[in-house]
């Protein structure tokens, strides 16, 4: 007999109610993210580190940008507009406030980033994560799709920094094209890559 397909679960927008618990799972991921462990160490310090970092940033993006989650909650896609003039920017003070000693090397990561990014419009994929048991099911794929969707009716590029080789390679699958790694100080590489915008069909003006 033949397995039944497993389809993705139903996607839907964050709320502000959903905050910690998306918190709680990105932060779970980054347990093991290099780039995470190079910025802070030690595994209790790094969870509680990010835990207030990700509740900052997800609540800023679910206000200014995209969330977009499964209704399972076992993953997450955050998505970030600029230019989004209205939105109070995340600042060194917001680092600062969370990051303590471990300040110079997340004002480094910031720093690297800021040169590779584009001052045109564009979205940014700040975090895309699905939990280790629901994976191979096509959830991430699901995830990007459903804001690409969104995002080629502005005709709008989307970038993003993937912190892993499996990254990297999962997002060029889906239409990205990785530039030329990055590296941190003595610490890991980060492959900055981006999906083209797709060009806004001319809508016909009739008289």
């Amino acid at each position: 007999m033949t397995a039944p397909a497993v389809t993705a679960p139903p996607i839907r927008p964050a709320q502000p109610s959903d905050v910690a618990t998306i918190a709680a799972l990105l932060t779970d991921a980054d347990a093991a993210d290099p780039v995470a462990h190079w910025l802070v160490p030690d595994l209790v310090e790094r969870q509680h580190i990010f835990h207030a970092l990700l509740a900052m940033e997800v609540d800023h993006a679910v206000e200014w940008g995209h969330v977009d989650i499964t209704v399972d909650m076992t993953a997450v896609a955050v998505w970030r507009h600029h230019p989004a003039p209205q939105a109070p920017p995340l600042s060194d003070y917001h680092l600062n406030t969370f990051t303590g000693r471990h300040l110079t090397r997340f004002q480094h990561l910031h720093t690297l980033v800021r040169r590779y990014r584009t001052a045109a419009a564009h979205h940014w994929l700040a975090w895309l994560h699905v939990t280790p048991h629901a994976r191979h099911r096509g959830i991430g794929q699901a995830l990007l799709a459903h804001h690409h969707q969104r995002v080629d009716k502005l005709g709008y590029p989307v970038d993003t920094i993937a912190t892993t080789i499996t990254v990297r390679n999962h997002l060029t699958r889906h239409g990205y094209r990785a530039g030329t790694p990055l590296r941190l100080i003595d610490g890991p590489q980060l492959w900055p890559l981006r999906r083209a915008g797709r060009p806004v069909p001319l809508t016909a003006v009739t008289g």
